[in-house]
């Protein structure tokens, strides 16, 4: 299995209370997700993340092809970071960090992703650029967003898509 890694890293002219608020609602990720994903919470929305949150989605993010996506928060520090993973889904593997740190008057809201292909070698081969070209692509119409939703942002340090053994 090979595992890939995503970082990002963007600054928001914000107070760690605002980041939490915003981030910490499921709901919003609607806001900050390509529409090309046709992206559904069905249920898990309308309270603060929490440990132990079970949180379930309809995506088509392949050829309009839908499918069911279930993430759990599996760790939460109020105002500090959350973690989700897949239970359920289009990964192998989706293991995905949230890291708030107050900086500079405002906060630096830091994503890691660690995630896997299905399907092995053949799922790498045949799938996997363009799933590594969309997984960039999701984190880069995110960053476009909250530049958006939260004027002075800065703009989203280069994400940087690499293998890690």
């Amino acid at each position: 299995m090979k595992m890939h890694r995503l970082t990002t890293a963007q600054w928001l002219p914000i107070s760690i209370e605002e980041a939490w608020t915003f981030f910490s609602m499921p709901e919003n990720l609607d806001l900050i997700t390509p529409d090309d994903m046709s992206f559904n919470i069905l249920s898990g929305s309308g309270e603060r993340t929490y440990a132990g949150q079970v949180i379930t989605y309809k995506i088509a993010p392949v050829l309009n092809i839908p499918m069911s996506w279930v993430t759990e928060i599996t760790q939460c520090v109020d105002k500090h970071y959350f973690i989700d993973e897949q239970r359920f889904g289009p990964y192998k593997f989706w293991h995905h960090l949230h890291r708030f740190k107050e900086q500079d008057g405002g906060v630096l809201m830091e994503d890691i992703l660690h995630y896997a292909l299905p399907g092995g070698a053949l799922g790498e081969l045949f799938g996997g650029p363009m799933i590594h070209k969309k997984v960039k692509g999701i984190f880069d119409y995110r960053g476009k967003k909250l530049a958006e939703v939260f004027p002075g942002a800065k703009d989203p340090f280069t994400p940087s898509l690499r293998r890690s053994a």
